[in-house]
């Protein structure tokens, strides 16, 4: 017999199951030949006993074989090494008799680089790509993950493998997402915006940046006019250069979005899709003023374009008095509202929505479905299991309470440490300061230094325009408890002085 023994090395200390690493090493002993077709394994008590583990454990590893076809079961005699098991040994291409035919030396696939075709780059997606950071962080207004219902989301993840029929639990479902969620989330956002809608005008995505990106895929042709404020989100004019659609910007104030300047550009050109984050405009928090939005809804009905509102922050007003979002005042189908719970959780989550007329939301499905086919059907089933129970609004009301705390405290700490150096408007909502520093100041070297004494800080390139610097960045406050953006701000402030 084999010395198993000194053949198998299992650790209980792994997270990987015991009876996973056995099978996984008698499949290898079978690859290499040391077990070769037609071996009779040892029984699964005489191998438990060599080996020091229970004997269902053995047993476990052996049907796992047997499922999986390289072991074989012979009632009466044992286990054995399936017939038809052979040791793979990788073969070389032969070489070509002739010259011409003869494969060219190369490196190896793995090590290239680049490919031997030709394929366009599109530099609209060059951008960096945003991470959560870890130690002193002032953030572009990420929600604190510490906070997050995790327990209670863990539960619902449970329930769902008790729960039901595990054919329909774990096979295809819906592609608009799953019936749970686009329920309750209804439920929800008719009772908190305002909206009349039922499930079937509701999409689940993973993010919104999802629901973006199938919208301007639908809705954009090569050469349409998108337009946006002059400061707004990169990922949306990322989506519609992608759709092949050119962007347009319309200034954007301390009142949002200039509707005057939209109508100037509806006049002079159709315009097909208009995209807005009216609640807390990004990057600079302001919100729309209540007449832009009604303008807004009326050169749309007027013009024809869609507006593409992205409320990605709405559950976190801190005036307990938000404005309900443009979609709630939409009669004739113009709105397609795009939201997410990443801010609202924790963007590892990724569950966003689209909220639309039920013509276009079909044909984002159908979009939708041979892109991704469908969501996560357990996340999305245990966030509506959430949602329903009460323990996400729950969630809401704690969070809200915590930032809104949070938001104060840091715009203290400025005005006490940085009142001649940055200025801000304190923000109605959202996560993040919109910080201006005074004009001799360089955000760029503030944020290097800053970085030299552990704070990530962002230098706020990437939101000016070309031929405008805003010398502002974001400060996001909320990942952050008020101890921790003591430390944020004592090390912000020793940055900015110290080019002085």
């Amino acid at each position: 017999m084999l010395p198993y023994k000194s053949l198998i090395h299992l650790d209980k200390a792994r997270s990987v199951p015991v009876f996973i690493q056995l099978g996984d090493q008698l499949l290898q002993l079978i690859r290499t030949g040391t077990l070769p077709a037609g071996q009779r394994l040892p029984g699964t008590r005489q191998l438990a006993t060599l080996l020091g583990i229970h004997r269902q454990t053995v047993v476990a590893a052996y049907d796992e074989g047997l499922a999986q076809g390289w072991l074989d079961s012979r009632p009466g005699s044992g286990t054995y090494v399936a017939a038809h098991v052979q040791e793979v040994r990788p073969q070389s291409l032969p070489a070509s008799a002739s010259a011409e035919n003869a494969l060219p030396a190369a490196q190896p696939v793995g090590n290239r680089r680049t490919p031997g075709y030709a394929f366009a780059t599109g530099p609209h997606l060059i951008r960096p790509v945003m991470t959560s950071l870890t130690g002193l962080r002032l953030d572009d207004g990420f929600p604190d993950i510490r906070l997050a219902p995790m327990d209670e989301l863990s539960r619902a993840y449970r329930s769902y493998f008790r729960w039901g029929d595990p054919q329909r639990h774990f096979g295809y479902g819906d592609t608009k997402g799953h019936p749970l969620l686009r329920e309750q989330l209804t439920q929800h956002l008719n009772e908190t915006r305002g909206l009349q809608i039922t499930p079937d005008n509701v999409l689940i995505t993973r993010g919104s940046i999802m629901g973006l990106h199938l919208t301007a895929q639908v809705l954009l042709r090569a050469g349409d006019a998108f337009v946006m404020g002059e400061s707004s989100w990169a990922g949306a004019a990322m989506n519609a250069r992608q759709a092949g659609a050119t962007v347009y910007t319309v200034p954007v104030d301390e009142q949002g979005l200039d509707v005057d300047a939209l109508a100037r550009l509806c006049a002079e050109r159709p315009v097909r899709m208009v995209y807005v984050t009216p609640h807390h405009h990004y990057p600079t928090t302001v919100t729309l003023r209540a007449d832009r939005r009604i303008r807004l809804l009326q050169l749309a009905e007027r013009w024809g374009f869609a507006i593409v509102e992205d409320d990605y922050d709405y559950d976190f007003h801190y005036l307990s008095r938000p404005i309900l979002p443009l979609a709630s005042a939409d009669r004739q189908g113009m709105v397609v509202y795009v939201g997410s719970l990443t801010k609202s959780i924790a963007p590892a989550f990724r569950i966003g929505y689209v909220v639309a007329p039920t013509d276009l939301i079909d044909e984002l499905a159908r979009l939708r479905r041979i892109i991704d086919r469908q969501g996560d059907p357990m996340l999305e089933f245990a966030i509506g299991q959430l949602l329903k129970n009460g323990e996400l609004k729950r969630h809401f009301r704690k969070a809200l309470r915590t930032y809104h705390a949070r938001r104060d405290h840091i715009c203290a700490l400025l005005t006490d440490q940085l009142t001649d150096e940055v200025r801000f408007t304190k923000p109605d909502g959202g996560l993040a300061v919109w910080a201006t520093f005074r004009s001799d100041i360089d955000p760029v070297a503030v944020a290097e230094r800053a970085h030299k004494h552990g704070l990530s800080l962002a230098d706020g390139l990437s939101h000016d325009l070309p031929g405008r610097w805003f010398n502002s960045t974001r400060l996001g406050f909320a990942s952050s408890t008020e101890v921790e953006l003591d430390a944020c701000v004592a090390i912000l402030r020793k940055a900015v002085q110290a080019g002085r």
